[in-house]
């Protein structure tokens, strides 16, 4: 495998033939995918992955004697070593497999929040948070009495640091917010947030969906406490996450679900529980997703991050200027520092009306709240349209966009 800081010359036609759903016509158009910040497409090696796994080694794991069941448990806990070294953890034990980040937060809420928070405890959140990392923070206040607080989010889009440091307070006794904002690409300073809260001994978990697609995180050298992604955002297979966890938080943490293979022994009068990871991994687990997820990283690091940085950079940085020459383009967040996605609206046109005009001539974009309900109503609109860019798009890609955007301005002006 190639290096990572050093992919070699791989062209950007050469990437782009990897991903077979990207060589289609939509609506009679070739398909223009910008909607990578929901889903990312598949490469052919994370296709290849899932099929090779089901059509030579479908067994389950952990408890079989014969080979397929043996093979299986190989690739799958080669799959959490994989992905330990990915995020830079210490052990793979501190690699918890998941449905997603909404399953893992709920599973940080439910277990770290309900056996650490009581009554008059604080959670601190931001207003760019996904309903994931804030509807089961309420779920738990609600429960138990805690109370949610919320920082705010500046026009521009930016986390308005000097409030989260004074909403910063012995109350506080978690602090869980997204390192890339969804839907208006902000990246969250998270290294000076962990600092701060550790300063005060307060645990920081990370929403990283956004973020690990766009860049490498090591979760040691940032020592955060809790970080989790979903792996169809990073090229990956739908339906599988990953939560990362400091070992001393997680052993110290009681389970989130009861089934098969979370336990040691069970009995009428009573149950003992497995060691970490497998004491959060009740029943019989999403085995090819695991595998496909260490075969997208393996993807991911071969093209290399340096790589998709320059081109994901270049891209918005194009798509921006664009986007802000056409008449009654409004774009919705200009943070200082951003990934790949623009938030905009055309005129005061419904986002549904452009996305669907778009879809007619092949775009794919994102339109609605995306997930983000109380970040639209701060910024006073009832969503926005959503491009968002992997490393595979092109500024040919970017044009053909801000073409149809003067069309669908003419449209529906």
């Amino acid at each position: 495998m190639q290096d990572s800081q050093n992919p070699g010359p791989r062209s950007l036609e050469s990437i782009r033939a990897d991903f077979p759903a990207l060589h289609q016509e939509v609506n009679g158009q070739p398909l223009v995918y910008l909607d990578n910040a929901a889903t990312a497409q598949k490469p052919r090696a994370v296709l290849d992955a899932i099929s090779n796994y089901y059509e030579r080694d479908n067994a389950n794991v952990h408890r079989g004697v014969h080979t397929l069941s043996q093979r299986a448990t190989d690739a799958y806990e080669g799959a959490r070593e994989r992905i330990a070294r990915f995020l830079g953890a210490s052990s793979s034990r501190e690699i918890i497999f998941t449905k997603g980040t909404t399953d893992a937060i709920n599973l940080v809420a439910s277990s770290f929040g309900g056996s650490k928070l009581g009554p008059g405890d604080e959670v601190l959140i931001s207003e760019m948070e996904h309903h994931a990392n804030i509807v089961p923070w309420q779920l738990l206040c609600e429960r138990i009495g805690a109370v949610l607080k919320v920082v705010p989010v500046s026009a521009e889009g930016d986390l308005i640091y000097e409030e989260f440091r004074l909403m910063l307070t012995e109350r506080t006794k978690l602090v869980s917010l997204v390192h890339v904002s969804n839907s208006l690409g902000t990246i969250n300073p998270v290294r000076q947030i962990i600092a701060d809260a550790h300063s005060m001994g307060i645990p920081v978990m990370l929403d990283g969906a956004q973020a690990i697609p766009h860049g490498k995180v090591n979760v040691s050298d940032l020592d955060v406490d809790f970080y989790c992604f979903s792996s169809h955002k990073l090229f990956g297979p739908t339906g599988f996450g990953v939560l990362y966890g400091k070992a001393s938080l997680l052993e110290d943490m009681p389970p989130y679900q009861g089934g098969g293979d979370m336990i040691e022994e069970v009995d009428f009068e009573g149950t003992t529980f497995n060691e970490i990871p497998h004491k959060f991994e009740a029943g019989t687990p999403h085995m090819a997703g695991a595998i496909a997820t260490a075969a997208a990283i393996e993807y991911v690091e071969e093209v290399g991050y340096d790589f998709v940085a320059k081109q994901e950079l270049e891209l918005l940085a194009y798509a921006t200027n664009k986007l802000k020459s056409i008449d009654g383009i409004r774009i919705i967040g200009e943070a200082k520092e951003k990934a790949s996605v623009i938030s905009f609206l055309v005129g005061s046109s419904h986002p549904y009306d452009v996305g669907t005009i778009l879809d007619k001539m092949g775009i794919a974009v994102r339109t609605g709240h995306h997930c983000t309900q109380p970040l639209m109503k701060r910024f006073g609109v009832p969503g926005t349209v959503r491009a968002s860019f992997a490393f595979y798009n092109t500024r040919a890609e970017v044009d053909r966009l801000a073409e149809a955007l003067v069309r669908v301005s003419g449209m529906l002006s």
